[in-house]
């Protein structure tokens, strides 16, 4: 297992000494991990995506990642997966008896295509479900950091499709410090046990290309962003310097005229399972 740990933030509490356990605990119902066969695709400066590069890496299954301290899904405390209302797509705002808030920033769509390692990534796996989270423009993270705990927004759930697909629309996270930017996800083997936030099979973390950041966090609202992410690398990054290209999302999407994010992006991630 490539068991790993956020640098969390003391704003935020937790980090290493809350993972520690969590991961322990999930390890024991974890596969073995390894890595995805998606290529990078990144937005060129015109606003183009550049064409994927072939890979010849053998199928296997997503890394393992740690949760991290703020997941939400019962392990640390707090389980919003088992509110009515988390089964959706539109994650930008809060729902039930939150109060009701709607996360601002650049729009991001973000498609995950699960896919069966053992039968070498080419079969889709239907009726699969993922519980996808980040953290908002400004780094926080709902039900957990100040100003924001009686919001859930930015968290949700999706059962796979026919072709194993899951699709969220959210606002392109901000950059806090110690962390690449990045969104965190757990896959399930059905909808009903994603709700009884019950049997995970696999929890990892998707990374985004550098030049879609620095494109994004020029815009209003992610000054903080800004100042944070110069002083970091993946290469550096506690969760992705081992091998970030397998967790590292193929981007579509426009830059606009300078300083606009245009309509936003797309990230898109194969993860086998």
């Amino acid at each position: 297992m490539n068991g790993r740990h956020d640098e969390g933030l003391p704003e935020h509490g937790g980090g290493l000494s809350h993972d520690l356990p969590v991961l322990a605990r999930r390890r024991m119902i974890r596969l073995m991990a390894g890595a995805s066969l998606v290529p990078l695709v990144s937005c060129t400066p015109e606003g183009k995506t550049s064409a994927p590069s072939s890979s010849s890496a053998a199928c296997a299954e997503i890394p393992e990642e740690t949760a991290g301290p703020f997941p939400g899904d019962g392990s640390g405390g707090v389980n919003v997966l088992k509110e009515s209302g988390v089964v959706r797509s539109d994650i930008t705002r809060s729902f039930g008896d939150s109060a009701g808030g709607t996360a601002d920033g650049v729009p991001l769509t973000i498609t995950l295509t699960v896919v069966d390692a053992a039968s070498g990534c080419g079969t889709p796996k239907r009726g699969a479900a993922v519980y996808l989270w980040h953290c908002d423009r400004e780094g926080a993270y709902s039900l957990y950091s100040e100003g924001v705990t009686d919001e859930n927004y930015l968290r949700g759930v999706q059962e796979t499709d026919e072709k194993g697909r899951v699709t969220f629309r959210s606002v392109f996270p901000g950059c806090y410090p110690g962390r690449w930017p990045h969104v965190h996800f757990e896959v399930y083997g059905s909808l009903a046990d994603a709700t009884a936030a019950t049997s995970i099979t696999n929890t990892s973390q998707l990374a985004f290309p550098k030049d879609v950041c620095d494109a994004v966090y020029a815009t209003d609202g992610y000054g903080a962003s800004v100042r944070n992410l110069s002083g970091l690398s993946l290469e550096d990054d506690g969760i992705f310097s081992d091998g970030h290209d397998r967790q590292l999302a193929a981007m579509t999407g426009s830059t606009g005229s300078t300083g606009s994010t245009g309509n936003g992006y797309t990230a898109a991630l194969t993860v086998p399972v």
